[in-house]
């Protein structure tokens, strides 16, 4: 059963900096890319950022070019995102997903979220 476990979300001030984790298990992790996706208040599921099996590739959506940083750790079964430069327009609640290939996330496959919230 696949699991994953998000965390690391919290309250920041614009500018400001977080670090997601994301922590999988019931699968062969590094045989897959995986995904940020988030959802705002009263809004669908926005695709974030995706990043290959291998790590070696990455892509972001253009509003959050430069600013964020996804990653992994295959021997740690973890999935990362680092969030710099936070805007208030990035509140959301945060999730994971195993992707099918790479840049389609398996949207049902997400945990429960983390959320991040950015606001003076």
């Amino acid at each position: 059963e696949v699991q994953l476990v998000e965390s690391g979300g919290g309250l920041v001030q614009p500018g400001g900096s977080l670090r997601l984790s994301c922590a999988a298990s019931g699968f062969t992790f590094s045989f897959y890319a995986m995904s940020w996706v988030r959802q705002a208040p009263g809004r669908g599921l926005e695709w974030v950022s995706s990043i290959s099996a291998s790590g070696s590739t990455s892509d972001y959506v253009e509003s959050v070019k430069g600013r964020f940083t996804i990653s992994r750790d295959n021997a740690k079964n973890t999935l990362y995102l680092q969030l710099n430069n936070l805007k208030t327009e990035d509140t959301a609640m945060y999730y994971c997903t195993k992707d099918s290939r790479y840049r389609e996330p398996i949207f049902y496959s997400r945990g429960q979220g983390t959320q991040v919230t950015v606001s003076s």
